[in-house]
């Protein structure tokens, strides 16, 4: 997994020098298409039987999201949707229009949070670094896995 660091001010103690942190950087996508025909060539469902699952899969999981139900997927996770709201001072003060969006909440299953304990580390520039530098960084690639 790619990282790179970088400087962030706490701020709630705004006159304290910032500190460096890891921020995860992405090394590319996986689109739908991509995974529908990954998924076809690692089983015997055709692509259309994987779209029709997949998509199946998101209309049921909507369906059951609107309901108020959550939806467990296997290893891959479970969603569950959340309000945000403004508070009242006592509930009988609160109304239904203090609550300002829905979002959803979305917990990884054992099946992908096992990955991270076996998670390797390559420090890499950040892409604004990356744009700003002709030749890049000289610590950038040096591979890191502080869990062995």
């Amino acid at each position: 997994m790619n990282y790179s660091v970088v400087a962030r001010k706490n701020p709630s103690k705004k006159s304290e020098p910032a500190k460096y942190y890891a921020l995860a950087q992405a090394s590319g996508e996986l689109d739908f298409d991509e995974m529908c025909e990954a998924i076809t060539g690692r089983t015997t469902c055709t692509e259309t039987d994987v779209r029709a699952a997949l998509a199946g899969i998101i209309y049921e999981a909507k369906r059951a999201l609107k309901a108020g139900r959550i939806v467990r997927l296997g290893d891959l996770g479970s969603l569950q949707m959340g309000v945000s709201s403004t508070g009242a001072e006592k509930a009988e003060d609160f109304t239904i229009s203090m609550i300002k969006k829905s979002h959803i909440n979305f917990r990884p299953g054992k099946g992908l949070t096992d990955i991270t304990k076996t998670m390797a580390y390559t420090r890499v520039v950040t892409r604004s670094m990356q744009s700003s530098e002709s030749g890049g960084s000289a610590d950038g690639g040096i591979e890191e896995n502080p869990l062995g």
